[in-house]
């Protein structure tokens, strides 16, 4: 039972406890009639929430028999006072007794109540993107092995922007997670009516995001309205130690309860840019104990924890790649990871495209390695909702890689299978670097310059 649902059966019971007052009220002025009319209403008040108790609990819950002793006791005080006597030893009824035995019955009730209904936490985690579900997964995994938690991963829709930023095309990822992840659809999980106890988020842009928006339903300032506690996991892993002061500042971190950091030092940055933002924005302590709200995850990061969780052995490689990947005598042929970011693609834009055709061009001719290239996952609606003159060309070359085979072309959800397939590392500087660098693997950044 949900601490909010024990919370109610609690205050049900103190009414019926009020209502015994009242009968003991009614007995005192012989008002008969009124006694046993409110007696009827206890015993019906007492059947609704046996049955509450039984849909929660299940059938036969001994804190239902109990409330089936309780009614059978109301019936007999309703016999009792049906001609104002006793009905063993003819006396006047004496309401006091009848006050002490309602409440010794309804007493046994309310310690089953506390004893033997536990409280059940429910745990919601709604992530946008099926390729950043790794920012929750092993937070996911300890939650839901807890038998006191009922917990429930509920992928959320999301739109693409245009360069306006008006919504462009709605997308829903729920049926791209591993099949060991049990998905709830989301609309058949009405958060504002379920109140769960803590939701888990990787996503803090609300309205903020130029590229994509999770669906508006689903922004920090309305979730928090629903529950306690409001938890965001970050989707990336801080470089070296570092994240970059406008991340620590975002809408959702501002709203949530607690922001799960992978390290003291990362804590440090976010304490500091919250601080700063206060002292601009003038609302020192508007958001909470800055030190209990950022917290040193005790999962570790969940990205760098399902890394090092997944055995190479266990990965799925499709047909197609792994024809790549061998060669005609049976020799494998070594897999370079090249990775490309939306950080490059705004700020290093005039040179950008030129070095991704260069570097493909390069590998296309070494037949002793093939090149896995992977971009990240919203780089094309990125370049289309901010750099639009750049989106057609970007699509051309991904087109014509995919078209001629000259290596693999990674736009799948699973980034841990291209960090463990790989034998070395390329590309851009990112999270994805920090991820690689528990393989203990050879790591190139890339130079535009040349």
């Amino acid at each position: 039972m949900r601490k909010a649902q024990k919370q109610k059966v609690f205050e049900f019971i103190q009414n019926l406890q009020q209502a015994h007052g009242e009968v003991k009220e009614a007995i005192h002025r012989q008002d008969y009639t009124s006694a046993r009319k409110m007696l009827g209403e206890c015993q019906d008040f007492a059947i609704s929430l046996g049955g509450i108790i039984e849909k929660t609990e299940g059938d036969g819950h001994i804190t239902v028999s109990y409330l089936e002793e309780y009614c059978e006791a109301l019936f007999r005080v309703y016999e009792a006072i049906g001609d104002g006597i006793a009905c063993r030893d003819e006396k006047p009824v004496n309401e006091n007794q009848i006050f002490r035995t309602l409440r010794r019955y309804i007493v046994q009730v309310e310690n089953s109540v506390k004893n033997d209904i536990p409280v059940k936490k429910e745990i919601v985690f709604l992530p946008y993107k099926a390729s950043m579900w790794d920012s929750l997964e092993s937070i996911w995994m300890t939650e839901k092995d807890k038998p006191e938690n009922d917990t429930y991963v509920i992928p959320i829709p999301y739109f693409d922007r245009n360069p306006d930023g008006s919504f462009r095309k709605m997308y829903y990822e729920g049926k791209q997670y591993p099949d060991y992840v049990p998905v709830t659809d989301w609309q058949n999980y009405d958060i504002a009516r379920r109140r769960p106890d803590v939701i888990y988020i990787h996503n803090p842009y609300d309205q903020y995001n130029y590229v994509t928006s999770v669906h508006p339903d689903f922004y920090t300032a309305r979730l928090k309205q629903f529950t306690d506690m409001l938890v965001y996991s970050p989707y990336f892993v801080g470089i070296n130690n570092h994240v970059a002061e406008h991340l620590c500042t975002l809408p959702g971190i501002l709203y949530v309860d607690k922001v799960l950091v992978e390290s003291e030092e990362v804590k440090k940055i976010y304490i500091k840019a919250l601080r700063k933002y206060e002292k601009e924005n003038g609302c020192a302590g508007r958001f909470g104990s800055l030190n209990e709200k950022i917290q040193v995850s005790r999962y570790g990061s969940p990205k760098v924890d399902r890394v090092q969780r997944i055995k190479k052995s266990d990965l799925e490689i499709p047909d197609e790649w792994k024809e790549m990947i061998q060669n005609e005598d049976g020799s494998k042929r070594n897999i370079i990871l090249y990775n490309t970011t939306i950080d490059a693609a705004l700020n290093k834009s005039e040179e950008f495209l030129g070095k991704i055709r260069r570097v493909l061009s390069v590998f296309e001719e070494n037949r002793k390695v093939v090149l896995l290239w992977r971009p990240h996952p919203l780089l094309l609606p990125t370049l289309y909702s901010m750099r639009p003159d750049l989106y057609q060309e970007m699509l051309d070359i991904i087109e014509i890689y995919k078209k001629e085979a000259k290596g693999i072309f990674d736009d799948t959800v699973d980034i841990d299978r291209a960090i463990l397939l790989s034998d070395a590392y390329y590309g851009d500087m990112s999270s994805v670097v920090t991820l690689y660098k528990t393989t203990g693997k050879p790591i190139m950044i890339q130079n535009y310059e040349t």
